[in-house]
């Protein structure tokens, strides 16, 4: 307590009172997560924990997951993109099942991990350190998946973007496989304010406090979850995570707009669980219209 009480003395609470007051609509925090050396090495660990549903799902829901996706797209060694791949969960999985697969994923450890693993498991996966919103294949692919719905987290001009690239990539013929949050037990996604006062943890190997909140853009469809990490007499880190929910109508607009048309949606695929699992998130299959 005496070193939180010296490190609270030396913040000017003014600038911490306004750094948390709710940001316009999709207004970006000051640091990103997913490219910090030490947090990303924390987000490797939490993808590779089986026994919990964060960063990545666990076991069963990818069996799952893929298990569905292979059921429309039923054919034998296909081309796959694997976007935001992380740590090759997905891919190694796509591989055994005998497809090519290329894994985008933008986090340095991720990629340098699943790297390692294709080299020692003897996979033979091309993994590719990229912001998948700069790809830029041509006529490659059967079928490209986006899974834990990372579709959601794009500003809609990214949303859009993506489809555009994504619909390059693909062969004629071929298919975008990707899940959404839906509108389901909103109240529980939204979830509640809390803050954090740790001498090392997820955010830093020092000491910090943590100032967490969620916010509702409604008429937008978004969540934003905020995280203000405050050390000694620093400047805060503010981390904001936006994170759309599409009804059926929300997504088939989505796609038409862009030029795809949906072959088949399902909220049965994932085990139930919390309100990030079961019926709360859907799953799609789209083409590029004709």
């Amino acid at each position: 307590m005496e070193l939180l009480h010296s490190n609270v003395k030396d913040m000017n609470v003014n600038k911490i009172i306004a750094v948390s007051n709710r940001p316009k609509i999709y207004e970006k925090g000051t640091d990103q997560m997913w490219t910090d050396p030490y947090i990303s090495k924390n987000l490797l660990e939490v993808h590779l924990n089986p026994e919990i549903n964060l960063a990545s799902r666990k076991p069963d829901s990818i069996q799952a997951s893929l298990n569905w996706i292979l059921e429309y797209k039923n054919d034998s060694n296909l081309h796959i993109l694997d976007l935001g791949c992380g740590p090759g969960l997905y891919a190694e999985e796509l591989t055994k099942r005998g497809h090519q697969v290329t894994g985008v994923d933008f986090s340095e450890n991720s990629i340098r991990y699943a790297k390692e693993q294709a080299e020692v498991k003897g996979f033979d996966i091309s993994y590719i350190c990229l912001n998948y919103l700069e790809m830029d294949f041509e006529n490659q692919f059967d079928l490209v998946i986006l899974i834990y719905t990372d579709f959601c987290i794009l500003l809609p001009e990214e949303q859009e973007l993506l489809l555009m690239k994504i619909k390059r990539a693909l062969k004629p013929g071929g298919v975008f496989a990707f899940d959404v949050n839906n509108e389901r037990n909103l109240d529980q996604k939204i979830g509640t304010k809390n803050w954090e006062a740790a001498q090392t943890g997820f955010w830093s190997p020092e000491p910090y406090l943590c100032l967490s909140e969620p916010f509702h853009y409604s008429e937008n469809k978004v969540l934003m979850f905020q995280h203000i990490v405050i050390q000694n007499d620093s400047k805060p880190k503010v981390y904001r995570f936006w994170t759309h929910y599409f009804d059926m109508a929300d997504i088939e607009n989505k796609l038409h707009e862009n030029g795809y048309q949906i072959l088949q949606s399902s909220d049965k695929v994932l085990p139930a669980g919390d309100c990030w699992l079961g019926e709360n998130i859907t799953f799609i299959i789209a083409s590029c219209k004709e």
